[in-house]
């Protein structure tokens, strides 16, 4: 077994390796040979907590409170082993597949890998550095979120600036659906690494979950002596590895050549290059990016292929976010001149991506650029966002989801994107002079979301302002927005009548008192999706209006609401024959037997009605 490991190794390390060096794979080989495996004395195991909370990609609660935020995860836990819809835990902003189905969701992008299913993220600190052993995570309702475990060599508490950052992955798995909405200690195997870690990233997907997920704590286990030595290094090819010469390249088609005598020698390709040049573009539209890369270097006919621009109009770098570097994008200019649509969300961080390196990918990439998607993209500065006004006059579609360290001067360069139809601004530090700057400029704006912005001073002058300028609006996000009256909403429904959603979750200064909820569902007949979370206020009659004039209306969120009795419920029910969710979790007049009556009613709708141990 041994000499059959050593001659494929001795192959693998005939082909080029850029992971490491020659002087590194002829150790590695030699260790193989030789069979040794060093063993160290074993260490005392080190149980810890989370220190900090350091990054995220969104969650339910606010950017100024505790309750159902991601800071909850920080220590120990507040609520496990109890089960149940608690404040106190950690919860991500989205669940199931509600939001992929509203209008203001983008198209997926193509080439996404199929093993890439993370969705949202967290990374959290340890006083320690250790080689993990164990990672725990407690999950406290709705478990099985987690996909992917990571671990990273970077300290993030160290003073020094981060160099040669490596992230592995600990563990990684499918979504998957428990059976029970119980607390569960999710704890699985990990791979053992070469690096003591005290930063952990935890990545979910809650699409296949019923309701929300919460998380109440995680256990980082490990040792500080390394347990053992790597035997060697598998060389790696991934996509800042697209370089190749021409030598190479003659070499590798060099048995595939027509003969001196004139006849043809047999060619290694079986007749591939015979294939018209569009069908060889279809096949090669499937692959995903790194697979592209590999191709490329096989010869020169699939080099030609793989880097003609029409496979670029469409570029997704979020599942690759762990190795993307200038390099990489210096690499892909070349062949993405033809680019439409570009995903770095989660990408550049602790210093990967720079200045210098983004700049000089949009100024030669960004002319047809329609869609960018930048979601937690913390290496974002006002010359970036410069960048982007001067680069991109074609772009539509703009997404800095929890760019939460972009300086508010920054954000008045979008309002220099006249043609912006979808901005997602969610968890950012945009002021009111910024916003309404975007939308003096900004008037084809289809899609807004402002959910989180705290530090908008007036929101009843941004919702007059959209009623003015954004006449065409289809959705917009003020979840938690807390400062919008009854005023800003008459104004923003009156005149926006093109609404079909509107999301003004935990927005306690609306009052049903007022009227305003019965003015809005009059004012929007094409209503789809209408969130009133948390407004203790909504009533019978709000109801009784939604189910007069919003037809079409699928998802409908009232949790904590004292005011709706069953009877009303169901008359919505029965009118709203689109209705695909509903939420009536903390709703007072609502029980378990009137949930379970609705539900055998009304088969096709999702009632949802959380729990507290």
């Amino acid at each position: 077994m041994l000499t059959l490991l050593s001659m494929f190794y001795y192959i693998c390390l005939r082909r080029r390796s850029r992971s490491g060096t020659r002087g590194e794979a002829l150790t590695s080989r030699r260790a193989v040979e030789s069979g040794q495996r060093a063993v160290l004395p074993v260490s005392v195991e080190v149980e810890q907590y989370a220190k900090e909370v350091l990054d995220f990609s969104s969650h339910y609660g606010s950017e100024n409170s505790m309750s159902y935020t991601m800071w909850n995860l920080a220590g120990v836990p507040n609520v496990y082993p109890s089960s149940g819809d608690f404040t106190q835990t950690a919860v991500f902003r989205a669940y199931g597949t509600w939001w992929e189905q509203c209008a203001s969701a983008p198209p997926p992008f193509r080439r996404t890998p199929k093993g890439f299913y993370s969705q949202d993220y967290i990374e959290l600190g340890f006083e320690e550095p250790v080689y993990p052993t164990t990672v725990e995570v407690l999950e406290t309702y709705y478990p099985g979120a987690i996909v992917q475990i990571l671990a990273c060599s970077h300290n993030p508490f160290s003073q020094n600036p981060p160099t040669d950052v490596r992230w592995e992955v600990l563990w990684s798995g499918e979504p998957t659906k428990v059976l029970t909405p119980q607390a569960r200690q999710f704890s699985p195997n990990i791979k053992h690494i070469s690096f003591p870690t005290n930063l952990l990233r935890l990545e979910v997907n809650s699409s296949l979950l019923d309701y929300y997920t919460e998380l109440d704590a995680v256990i980082l286990r490990g040792v500080k002596e390394r347990p053992m030595l790597a035997l060697y290094k598998m060389p790696v090819i991934d996509i800042s590895d697209l370089s190749d010469s021409e030598e190479e390249l003659s070499d590798l088609g060099g048995p595939f050549r027509q003969g001196g005598d004139g006849k043809h020698q047999r060619t290694g390709n079986g007749y591939f290059d015979k294939l018209p040049y569009e069908l060889i573009q279809l096949i090669l539209s499937h692959l995903t990016l790194p697979d592209l890369c590999r191709l490329a270097q096989s010869c020169k006919l699939l080099h030609q292929h793989c880097c003609d621009p029409l496979q670029y109009t469409q570029l997704s770098l979020q599942p690759y976010w762990a190795r993307l570097s200038d390099a990489s994008l210096g690499h892909l200019q070349s062949r993405c001149t033809l680019l439409q649509r570009l995903n770095l969300s989660w990408t550049g961080n602790r210093s990967a991506l720079t200045l210098t390196g983004f700049s000089s990918f949009m100024k030669a990439c960004g002319l047809s650029l329609v869609c960018l998607e930048l979601s937690c993209c913390h290496f974002l500065n006002d010359a970036c966002l410069e960048v982007i006004s001067q680069t991109c006059p074609e772009l539509q579609e703009l997404n800095l989801s929890s760019c939460d360290r972009l300086h508010p001067q920054a954000f008045t360069h979008i309002s220099k994107l006249t043609r912006l139809r979808r901005l997602v601004l969610y968890r950012t530090k945009i002021e009111q002079t910024a916003i309404l700057s975007i939308l003096t400029f900004c008037i084809e704006l289809r899609h807004l979301n402002l959910g989180s912005c705290v530090r908008i001073e007036d929101y009843d002058v941004v919702a007059s302002m959209l009623a003015a300028r954004c006449r065409s609006l289809c959705s917009v996000d003020l979840w938690r927005c807390r400062n919008l009256t009854d005023r800003g909403l008459a104004e923003l429904v009156s005149g926006c009548r093109m609404l079909e959603e509107l999301d003004l979750g935990w927005c306690p200064t609306l009052q049903s008192s007022t009227g305003c909820f019965q003015h809005l569902a009059r004012s929007l007949p094409r209503l789809r999706k209408l969130f009133l979370t948390a407004n203790r206020t909504v009533c019978d009659s709000d109801i009784e209006e939604l189910a007069a004039s919003c037809p079409s209306l699928q998802h409908l969120d009232i949790l904590g609401t004292r005011l709706v009795s069953a009877a009303s419920l169901k008359k919505l029910l029965q009118s709203c024959p689109r209705l695909l969710l509903l939420d009536v979790s903390f709703c007072s007049q609502i029980d378990m037997r009137v949930v379970q009556e609705l539900c055998g009613l009304f088969p096709n709708v999702a009632i949802k009605k959380s729990f507290t141990q």
